[in-house]
This record gives C-alpha cells, sequence and structure tokens, in this order.
C-alpha cells in the first residue's frame, strides 16, 4: 500500500512541475514610453498572468459627438487577466517564450479620468471606465526591450452616452526587474 501511495504522489508530483514549468515570468515590471507609465505582470496560473498598468493612456473620448476623431491622452488604470496559449508551440519551434513571449486572449477592465473639458458647451467631468475581451501578442528581447499589443471590444460606462466600442492597446517599453521561470531561450 506504501508503495502504491509513493508512486502516486510522485506521479502527481511531476505532473505538477511540468504544469508549473509552463507559467513564464513569476513577475516583472515593465516602463512603457508609447502610453507613458508603469506596468506589472504577475504568474497566477499554469499560463496565465495578472497585468495592471497605469498609464497615460490613448483612449477614445466617448462624450465627444465623433469619438472615433477625438482620439486623447488620460490618466488610465487597466488590468488584464491573460490566458497565453502557445507557450508549448512556440517552445517546440525554438521561438522565444521569454518575458511571456505568446499570444494570449484576456478580459480586460479599465477606469480613465479625464480632466474637466467642455463638450458642445456643455462641462463634461467624471471617470468613466470600460470591460471587454480582448486578443493580443506580446514579445519580449534578452535586451529588455518588450512589445504587447491588444485589440477587441468593450462595453463604455460614464456619463454619456453608453454602448460598445472597440479597444486597442499598445506598450513598447522595457523590462526593468523580473522574476524569471521560464525554460526558453
Amino acid at each position: 500500500m506504501r508503495k502504491i501511495t509513493l508512486l502516486i504522489f510522485l506521479l502527481f508530483s511531476i505532473g505538477t512541475t511540468a504544469q508549473y514549468g509552463k507559467n513564464c515570468e513569476i513577475r516583472q515590471w515593465k516602463i512603457n514610453i508609447v502610453n507613458p507609465g508603469l506596468e506589472y505582470e504577475k504568474g497566477i496560473g499554469v499560463n496565465q498572468t495578472l497585468n495592471v498598468r497605469a498609464a497615460w493612456q490613448l483612449a477614445l473620448d466617448l462624450a465627444m459627438a465623433d469619438p472615433y476623431k477625438e482620439l486623447d491622452f488620460f490618466p488610465a488604470i487597466t488590468v488584464q487577466t491573460r490566458f497565453y496559449y502557445n507557450f508549448e508551440k512556440r517552445a517546440r519551434k525554438r521561438r522565444q517564450i521569454y518575458g511571456n513571449s505568446a499570444d494570449y486572449f484576456a478580459p480586460t477592465v479599465a477606469i480613465l479620468s479625464p480632466d474637466a473639458r467642455v463638450v458642445d458647451n456643455e462641462i463634461v467631468d467624471g471617470l468613466y471606465g470600460y470591460g471587454g475581451l480582448v486578443y493580443g501578442i506580446q514579445r519580449s528581447y534578452n535586451s529588455g526591450l518588450s512589445f504587447s499589443i491588444d485589440a477587441g471590444a468593450a462595453y463604455y460606462v460614464g456619463s454619456f452616452k453608453r454602448g460598445i466600442y472597440p479597444v486597442v492597446n499598445l506598450s513598447i517599453g522595457w523590462i526593468v526587474s523580473e522574476k524569471r521561470w521560464c525554460m526558453g531561450k
């Protein structure tokens, strides 16, 4: 009985270790230069991370008559739970997976805080935000350079017309601090 219990325990341990090894980075801090700010990504599952970004983000201003023509930079906090799905495929092809270099799906939420502004002779003030789903890619290089872009749709809420609009996030910057688990190049 002890041998069977020991064998089951060893097999379970090997499976658990193999699954944990797929989660590339335990944590990393990045500086974003396109949307100036900081980004923190923490591994929370096998192929899953929590990504939090505080930055001046380029975004739609839905208080405007034509929000697609009225992009502006607003202070924002964006939170994503990224589900990376192709670490194994990239590693088999000998492509780099350092810095969570993979493709992902992510539920995303953001809170934006524009200053008070005049729109159609009315003062518009207050927070607004969105929640939605995006698809993205992230690539990081040994030099520390990191690039990610994601796009999708989100439901916007605030003191204006609400609705579903596109959302695109772009991050180009450097990884300044990391704790690695990654087995890739």
